[in-house]
């Protein structure tokens, strides 16, 4: 067994080994073509005119009142404590 392992092994390196390998073609550069360089700023130009004021909008409508609830009962005189569940620690 244990030499079928090695000559697999062997077989698998030397056929990886016969593979062909890419030659790297390198492409020759474009030429360069002359980059335009601005000139110097002009005078500045005239201040443009203020615009008009818009009118105001219409005022909205007053909404209507809700209906209001009744009174509630009143209680026997126990009181109830709830004690809150304990919270699960944060998982990180």
């Amino acid at each position: 067994m244990n030499h079928t392992l090695l000559i697999t092994a062997l077989l698998a390196t030397l056929s990886l080994a016969a593979c062909d390998k890419p030659t790297v073609v390198t492409v020759p550069a474009a030429p360069v073509a002359p980059v335009a360089v601005p000139g110097p700023a002009g005078p500045q130009g005239e201040t443009g005119s203020q615009g008009e004021t818009g009118s105001q909008g219409a005022t909205g409508y007053q909404g209507t009142e809700g209906v209001q609830g009744e009174t509630g009962k009143t209680g026997d005189g126990t009181t109830v404590i709830v004690v809150p569940a304990e919270a699960a620690a944060p998982a990180n």
